[in-house]
């Protein structure tokens, strides 16, 4: 390790700061107490592969330096991995790809921090750990996709049934925004598709159409900033925000009210291109979700469903005694209703 003058630079770790032996017990064949095995002789019942040094396997190092540079050469961008992986892993294996080539290895390390479940760290030993499958089968794909960027990749994350709920229902919000987005967009066959007449807006379509403007540049910065996934998403809540308002004190869909959900259509497919999240079509993804909600109750959709359109005949009625009814009825079984100008949309609680 002495002859490579860069060893520890991911680190920031000194050879004179490290203890011998103080990880694991120091061979004697070793020129330094630093140096680690690029081949490993083979222990009887072992695998093994024939070579000039005999029997043996490569070491844990050398053969993740051998697969990247064989499929990604002997630069390559990114190299990602769990912090506790810094030391010695990947300081090892830029020892030894750039004193075998005099070539950087990587320009960009990503090191992410650890998954918690319930607040305790994930591992094996303590069987508190999930497969992918098993948390698909209980959430959406893109719930899961939401729920991980929406933390700092540098951050601890906490995987519960609680934050992927919460997650659920944040995911929930912003494409219940973008299907007003759509039916509005319907709603307004007839508008001319011109340009926003930005002199022409109240206080809130001025805040909107602000906020909508400048989202590809708040997304940009925030991924720039060490992708920023958890500020990108917080960009998209507060743009999500401003759509809510402003459908809610529309009464129709004017010309500048279909430019605005134009623009606010567009940005966001920008985004969902970089996240691979907001790219379901919104209706089919709440019906999606609904369903899978629904799996869990003990009500039928379709009961549900019925429900709903005999509350909003009683509501038509002013017969508000029994849409009271129904709504506490539905409740009781944690359905939770919300109405809006559009008409009324159903969650789990």
């Amino acid at each position: 390790m002495e002859k490579f003058d860069s060893y520890l630079k991911l680190s920031g770790r000194t050879l004179e700061d490290m203890q011998a032996g103080a990880r694991i017990e120091v061979d004697e064949r070793k020129r330094h107490p630093m140096d680690f095995a690029l081949w490993k002789e083979a222990k009887p019942g072992e695998p093994f592969w024939e070579s000039p040094w005999g029997k043996g396997r490569p070491g844990w190092h050398i053969e993740c330096s051998a697969m990247s540079m064989k499929y990604l050469g002997t630069t390559f961008d990114i190299h990602g991995g769990g912090k506790d992986l810094i030391f010695p892993h990947h300081e090892n294996e830029i020892a030894q790809s750039e004193a075998a080539t005099g070539k950087p290895f990587v320009n960009y390390w990503l090191h992410n921090g650890f998954v918690n479940i319930n607040s305790e760290k994930m591992s094996k030993s303590l069987g508190n750990f999930f497969t992918i499958k098993e948390v698909l089968d209980r959430y959406d794909n893109e719930v899961l996709r939401f729920f991980l960027l929406s933390a700092h990749y540098r951050s601890p994350i906490d995987f519960s049934d609680q934050n992927l709920t919460e997650a659920e229902a944040g995911l929930e919000r912003i494409y219940k925004a973008l299907a007003a987005v759509e039916e509005t967009l319907a709603a307004g066959n007839g508008c001319t598709g011109a340009p926003v007449d930005a002199s022409s807006l109240n206080e809130a379509e001025g805040d909107l159409f602000d906020k909508t403007t400048s989202i590809s540049a708040r997304f940009r910065e925030a991924m720039d900033d060490d992708f920023n996934t958890a500020l990108a998403i917080a960009h998209v809540f507060d743009l999500v925000r401003c759509v809510n308002r402003v459908l809610s004190e529309t009464a129709g869909a004017s010309d500048n009210i279909c430019s605005l959900c134009t623009l606010v259509k567009a940005e966001v497919a920008k985004i969902a291109g970089v996240l691979g999240i907001f790219s379901s079509e919104p209706a089919s993804f709440l019906e999606r979700l609904k369903s899978r909600k629904a799996g869990n109750l003990d009500m039928a959709v379709d009961e549900i469903e019925r429900l709903i359109a005999e509350r909003a005949a009683a509501r038509k009625a002013k017969d508000f005694k029994r849409s009271d009814e129904i709504r506490d009825q539905l409740a009781a079984k944690n359905i939770v209703l919300l109405d809006s100008p559009q008409g009324t949309t159903w969650s789990v609680k």
